[in-house]
């Protein structure tokens, strides 16, 4: 089973060849954007995006982010930390 998990995009390279950050649930950590960037990666800045295996996987609305992490709150019993 693969699970992703809502990130918010807080920094990113001049291009999609260099990494951006995410951050989830206060802690940020290293993402690749080239399977969601279609222009120019400052674009993505503030977006939220689904998280798996250090691949931003689709673009996600804020809303859809917050229900998410509380379905994967409710399954794990405690909070998700990557």
């Amino acid at each position: 089973m693969c699970i992703g998990v809502p990130g918010k995009i807080v920094a990113v390279g001049e291009s999609i060849h260099e990494p951006a950050w995410v951050e989830i649930n206060a802690i940020k950590r290293q993402i690749n954007l080239s399977l969601v960037c279609e222009n120019s990666p400052q674009e993505l800045l503030g977006c939220w995006v689904l998280v798996h295996v250090g691949f931003a996987m689709s673009i996600i609305d804020e809303d859809e982010a917050g229900n998410i992490m509380e379905i994967l709150k409710k399954i794990s019993g405690e909070a998700i930390i990557p």
